[in-house]
């Protein structure tokens, strides 16, 4: 009998998508892994497979409208055969004002794809590797095995750039990727009583998350020379990379900051992983940087320009825009002094950070001028504390004011 091919949840938030534009029409035949439409959701734009061979028999939405999670977008199944009598998926019509992205000249874009709800996440078949119809041509023309390839995408399936990077990479690389691929599972620390009623008595006050917010002002001369040398070697490193590098240096100096809420738990978490706060057209995302405090700052810079790139694009994959340590946001390029984020769940810490300006400051009894950063820390009380988070911006303060010390 027929299959019904259903939207699957292609990020953690997804309630719905709008199905952009179908990529195979009715009648053509189809195989496990073939993409058959590209779906915006409230984080990017995604393709959705089928993991079924046969023809594609019916299309129940319409390009540009919206269907929830979990509804039947469409029918594959044998040649002629009928279609069950079921109730059509609940879809939105199309809204004039949103429509559908720009779409490239070239073929179109693989990306990576959630499980459908109700079928198991398909690692591989028959010992066939699970590859992204583009990632099979490419790798084809440059003569690469895909069996050699570490998939970047859900299920370990293999994407576009997964083998062109492979096509790029020295030989010696891939070992040094493999090794930054296994990431260590947190550790489930139990919550103590006193942590329990704390996290539930400010939950009473502050429903939702309790935050609480912590402000220090930062010297920012030395780092700001650490740009200008930067530049002089023709190196693209920001104020905002340097700041990553630093937070992400002073997590892993200060890992108590690196714990996440988890209800009847917390999580303590192994690796630092940096969000960064990119604001696109309709809202805000934060793509994160992994493994942050094991690369350089101009390595952090290059990352950083492309995550942002894509995000704006909305083509990330949701294993880059998700979990993290903590979250940079930084206002200060648009002439904001200073200002209070709200965490990004389930990370437990974020960083608000204001413009760089020249201050009158009192040094050695003195008064001398200093180019000065505010820097105010919210944090989800029910993990940590007052203290915690002091301990953490004096950690991320001394690296930013001697700056020397996240090179050495």
């Amino acid at each position: 009998m027929p299959i019904a091919v259903q939207l699957p949840a292609l990020s953690p938030t997804m309630k719905e998508g709008r199905i952009t534009r179908w990529l195979k029409k009715e009648g053509d035949r189809v195989s496990a892994g073939t993409a058959i439409a590209e779906c915006e959701t409230d984080k990017s734009n995604l393709e959705i497979e089928v993991y079924d061979d046969g023809v594609l028999l019916k299309l129940l939405v319409a390009e540009g409208a919206f269907a929830p999670v979990g509804s039947t977008i469409a029918w594959v199944g044998k040649p002629g055969e009928p279609i069950p009598e079921t109730a059509p998926p609940a879809v939105t019509a199309p809204t004039p004002a949103a429509p559908p992205p720009p779409q490239p000249v070239a073929a179109p874009r693989p990306a990576p794809v959630a499980t459908p709800i109700a079928a198991p996440a398909p690692v591989a078949s028959a010992g066939r590797v699970r590859a992204s119809p583009l990632a099979k041509r490419i790798a084809e023309a440059e003569g690469i095995d895909l069996s050699t390839i570490t998939g970047s995408g859900p299920a370990g399936r293999v994407v576009k750039r997964d083998v062109e990077g492979a096509a790029s990479r020295p030989a010696a690389k891939p070992a040094r990727r493999a090794v930054a691929g296994v990431r260590p599972p947190p550790d489930t620390l139990p919550v103590s009583g006193m942590r329990r009623v704390i996290a539930q008595r400010l939950t009473e006050v502050k429903p939702g998350v309790p935050h609480f917010y912590l402000t220090v002002d930062v010297e920012m001369d030395q780092a700001l020379a650490l740009r200008e040398e930067a530049k002089a070697q023709e190196l693209k490193v920001s104020v905002n990379d340097i700041l990553v590098k630093a937070t992400a240096a002073a997590v892993r100096a200060f890992p108590r900051i690196n714990q996440v809420f988890a209800g009847e738990s917390i999580q303590q978490l192994h690796t630092v992983d940096v969000g960064v706060a990119v604001a696109i057209e309709d809202g805000l995302i934060t793509p994160v940087v992994r493994d942050a405090d094991q690369k350089g700052v101009a390595e952090i810079a290059e990352e950083i320009r492309e995550l942002a790139e894509r995000a704006k694009k909305k083509a990330l994959r949701p294993e880059e825009y998700s979990g993290g340590s903590i979250t940079v946001s930084n206002l200060g390029m648009f002439g904001i002094d200073s200002f209070i984020a709200v965490l990004n769940p389930p990370q437990a810490a974020i960083l608000a950070v204001g413009k760089v300006e020249p201050k009158v400051v009192v040094r050695n009894d003195a008064m001398v001028i200093r180019k000065m950063m505010s820097v105010t820390l919210s944090g989800d009380h029910r993990v940590i504390d007052g203290a915690v988070g002091a301990q953490f911006l004096q950690i991320l303060k001394g690296l930013l004011e001697h700056p020397l010390r996240l090179v050495l």
